[in-house]
């Protein structure tokens, strides 16, 4: 298998109540096939899912942080890792206030698989391209240190890469390997688009067929809190 990841260049400035699929087809010619990875913070604007902040005040968010929070798991210092209504876990609940103006804060869109639906249909609509789309933002990691790029909200490609009941390279039957193949797509696309570099989508060419099809992140790759042994 070989795949090709390459970044969308040219987008504008991205505004309240932009069509993000009609200008994503006006950048980059798509094929069927395609995997289209756009970032979360063009997303939020695009609807609106942006609050206004006091720019003098570094901390002047933290009252939202509380108000996208349905439980606060830890405290330390001015961080707060808590639960998102879509089930993250997550710093400051996804509020985010980088690569935006001083005074402006980004909250998590409302329903990011509906986001992505959203942008895969307009897709189809403008180019006639069957695409996969993976909504992305950066998480954290316990345990480990740095920040990865994870898939928050997908449209026409399967979270799960589900390996139960195959054989590995010896033979032995995969008894719970479950591959988060959209995490991996979201942080492969994250390479080529840049933490500072004004890039937010960028187009994966040469995915697995197998690995399209319905599919959702709240219901197949969040952990159920029965399953979590961490909650």
């Amino acid at each position: 298998m070989k795949l090709e990841i390459f970044s969308i260049d040219g987008l504008p400035e991205i505004e309240t109540g932009d069509d993000l699929a009609g200008l994503i087809v006006e950048a980059a010619e798509l094929a069927d096939g395609d995997v289209v990875v756009v970032t979360q913070k063009i997303v939020s604007k695009a609807e609106n899912a942006m609050v206004t902040v006091d720019p003098d005040d570094p901390l002047s968010h933290k009252p939202v942080v509380e108000q996208e929070s349905v439980r606060v798991l830890r405290r330390r210092g001015d961080l707060i890792i808590s639960e998102t209504k879509h089930g993250f876990v997550c710093a400051n609940a996804g509020v985010d206030r980088s690569n935006l103006a001083a005074d402006q804060a980004a909250l998590l869109p409302d329903d990011p698989d509906r986001s992505a639906r959203r942008i895969r249909e307009g897709i189809k609509a403008r180019a006639g391209a069957e695409v996969g789309v993976i909504v992305s933002d950066t998480f954290g990691r316990p345990w480990r240190r740095g920040v990865a790029d994870v898939a928050i909200g997908v449209a026409g490609i399967r979270p799960i890469l589900d390996l139960r009941g195959t054989a590995d390279a010896s033979g032995r039957e995969l008894q719970v390997t479950e591959v988060a193949i959209v995490d991996e797509l979201a942080a492969a696309a994250e390479l080529v688009m840049g933490k500072a570099d004004s890039i937010p989508v960028a187009v994966i060419r040469g995915a697995d067929p197998a690995w399209f099809g319905p599919g959702n992140i709240q219901g197949e790759l969040i952990r159920s809190p029965a399953e979590d042994l961490f909650r």
